[in-house]
């Protein structure tokens, strides 16, 4: 792991949703940086500035002050512009969803994680990087059909102003207007769909196929450019053992599935492959977290 230096010169970015929705813990982010280091701070008011800010950064090293989908969206660019690999980034988390922050070692206490920032070292984690040059940075995961539906329409979920791809700044908006409505009688929890017929290969050899129906299906980033795939197989009865594989491609086909990636929902698709790109990026953490 690799320290940084105090004289290093940062970029701080700070996305808009966490501006709006916890300006006081940017305030305090911003004073921290500012006194441990020479900063610019950027205040992108959306997706286009976002890019432009990271692509004009120069030598400093990238802050990102926001939640998961900021992070994400952070490497996403990164990588298209072929930079991931020798540039260190580092995230202060921000905002409501961090459950991806946190599961990669990032302390979601404002001032620690600024502290992280100065005096922290740099983790290379691995990537998986699918066949259309999307990136996904904790995991994956393609849940049963009714699921699948009813998560495009909820908080999150791609499908709604919460989740709109590119446009994160329009959650706040989302927000205010749902506290000035009357409360409504809550929806109906969806009827269970089919289940899922999906044929799933690691590195070229069939861990499920279609003729199998699936509960469910999870893919993490694991170590050493190892991919470790879960797959949750329908049973009569007593529940079925899931079915493990670990490899470098991981390849799922079936009809019109849709998948979680870190915090979005893509799709559909009818085929999608992704491959572990061994510590393809490097992430500031705590001095003392564990490698």
């Amino acid at each position: 792991m690799a320290t940084f230096a105090t004289s290093d010169q940062l970029l701080v970015v700070i996305d808009p949703v966490a501006r709006r929705t916890d300006g006081e813990s940017v305030r305090i982010v911003k004073d921290v940086l500012s006194a441990g280091a020479a900063t610019k701070v950027c205040l992108p008011e959306g997706p286009d500035e976002f890019a432009r800010a990271l692509a004009r950064r120069g030598s400093r090293r990238p802050v990102v002050v926001g939640d998961d989908r900021a992070l994400v969206r952070a490497v996403a660019l990164l990588h298209r512009q072929r930079e991931l690999a020798g540039c260190v980034l580092s995230m202060v988390p921000v905002g409501g969803g961090l459950a991806l922050a946190r599961s990669l070692g990032v302390p979601t206490g404002a001032v620690a994680a600024a502290r992280a920032v100065l005096d922290g070292v740099e983790r290379r984690l691995d990537l998986l990087v699918d066949d259309s040059d999307g990136v996904v940075l904790g995991g994956l995961r393609i849940p049963p059909l009714a699921v699948r539906e009813s998560e495009l329409d909820g908080a999150g979920g791609a499908g709604g102003p919460e989740g709109a791809p590119g446009r994160p700044w329009l959650r706040t908006t989302y927000r205010s207007l749902v506290r000035t409505l009357a409360a409504r009688p809550a929806l109906p929890v969806p009827a269970p769909g089919p289940p899922a017929r999906l044929r799933v290969e690691v590195d070229g050899e069939t861990v499920v196929d279609l003729d199998q129906p699936v509960a469910g299906v999870s893919v993490t980033p694991g170590r050493s450019g190892l991919a470790e795939v879960e797959v949750r197989p329908v049973s009569v009865g007593a529940e079925a053992s899931p079915l493990l594989a670990s490899g470098h491609t991981v390849t799922v086909t079936g009809t019109d599935f849709r998948y979680r990636a870190d915090a979005a929902v893509t799709g559909p698709v009818r085929r999608r492959t992704w491959r572990v790109v061994e510590g393809a990026w490097g992430l500031t953490v705590p001095g003392s977290a564990s490698p």
